[in-house]
């Protein structure tokens, strides 16, 4: 093996987009208790321009799951077989993670308790939602917490803050980024991602429409996300000026570099929360069906997290979301208050 610095190190994060940016932040802390090493990240098609320019990353593995999901897969264990790692280290707990790990020819294979095919594994570690440390009890880790537990396995010599701001993530946003928004970002704006892939973690459309009205009022006001995106958005402002669609006219990075310099950033439990939290963008993050205990709040230094504040026994309704309300009353959307959500700007 080699000596204390200088590893061959896998990281392997093939969830969604949100989760690979906050994997970001482990290949950082990696590379910092691994200065000399030379680290992978596995990955799956469409994540990778949040990964790939980072100087904590060597290369990039994209794993392509349209049009032969098993035989991409399968081609890329046998190229990864063709190196020997020092620690391969698995964040996402799903069986093909697993069996990536599992074939993978390393000293060290460490990943979570909770993967199919953790048997597999050197060490085998907890992912507990909500994660309550022992040791304070009135903390609730943050995902980046729970992923440094693999880092301490490798490194016992790590200690994991206990103040999750601590561990921002990171994102390769360049000049080039910035210019491309440089149009926008002149004079006082506001940033809202309103869309979410599931409808009970996004705030309700109307919410954000009023939300909106009263934004146009103090700046320009942008929306950002997918193609797809775009007819929400366009209903949201409908007939309100001072607001511009860039929903499919700009790529993830740009979206960040636009969020940068914004008077505040309204996102809902959803990946352009993590975007703002890489270039620590004021941030207001609205959790509707899903809970802060799961640790996936912001990380930027002025960051809020609103909710209903009211206790609901429905939820959370769910680790993730769901496609409507389950009671079909959307209390924990339709009860958050706009003005305690304008209250945020400072």
């Amino acid at each position: 093996m080699n000596d204390a610095s200088s590893k061959t190190i896998l990281i392997i994060q093939t969830a969604f987009i949100g989760d690979t940016i906050l994997a970001s932040q482990f290949a950082r802390s990696v590379k910092d208790q691994f200065p000399d090493s030379k680290i992978h990240f596995f990955l799956r098609k469409g994540n990778e321009s949040v990964i790939q320019g980072l100087s904590s990353i060597d290369r990039v593995w994209v794993w392509d799951k349209q049009g032969g999901k098993v035989r991409n897969l399968f081609r890329l264990i046998q190229e990864l077989r063709t190196i020997r790692f020092d620690f391969v280290f698995n964040l996402h707990r799903h069986f093909n993670s697993g069996l990536i790990t599992a074939l993978m020819k390393a000293s060290q294979k460490i990943g979570f308790r909770q993967n199919p095919l953790s048997m597999f594994y050197s060490q085998k570690i907890n992912h507990l939602i909500p994660h309550v440390p022992v040791e304070n009890e009135k903390v609730v880790w943050h995902e980046v917490q729970r992923n440094l537990q693999l880092l301490v396995a490798a490194a016992p010599k790590f200690e994991i803050s206990s103040r999750a701001k601590d561990y921002r993530p990171e994102l390769p946003v360049t000049q080039k980024n910035r210019d491309k928004v440089s149009s926008y970002t002149n004079g006082s704006y506001f940033v809202i991602a309103p869309a979410s892939v599931w409808f009970t973690k996004a705030w309700s459309e109307s919410k954000f429409r009023e939300l909106t009205q009263e934004l146009s009022c103090m700046g320009q006001v942008y929306f950002i996300g997918a193609q797809a995106d775009s007819e929400l958005c366009e209903r949201i402002r409908e007939n309100i000026e001072h607001t511009t669609n860039l929903c499919g006219k700009l790529n993830l990075l740009d979206s960040a570099a636009l969020m940068e310099n914004a008077r505040r950033v309204f996102v809902n439990d959803s990946a352009p929360l993590h975007l703002a939290s890489c270039v620590n963008a004021k941030t207001t993050a609205i959790f509707c069906s899903t809970v802060p205990a799961f640790g996936y709040t912001p990380l930027a230094e002025d960051s809020v997290v609103l909710d209903t504040g009211d206790k609901l026994n429905c939820r959370p309704c769910g680790l993730h979301g769901h496609k409507d309300c389950p009671l079909k009353h959307f209390k924990c959307s339709l009860d958050i208050d706009v003005k305690k959500v304008l209250g945020t700007i400072k």
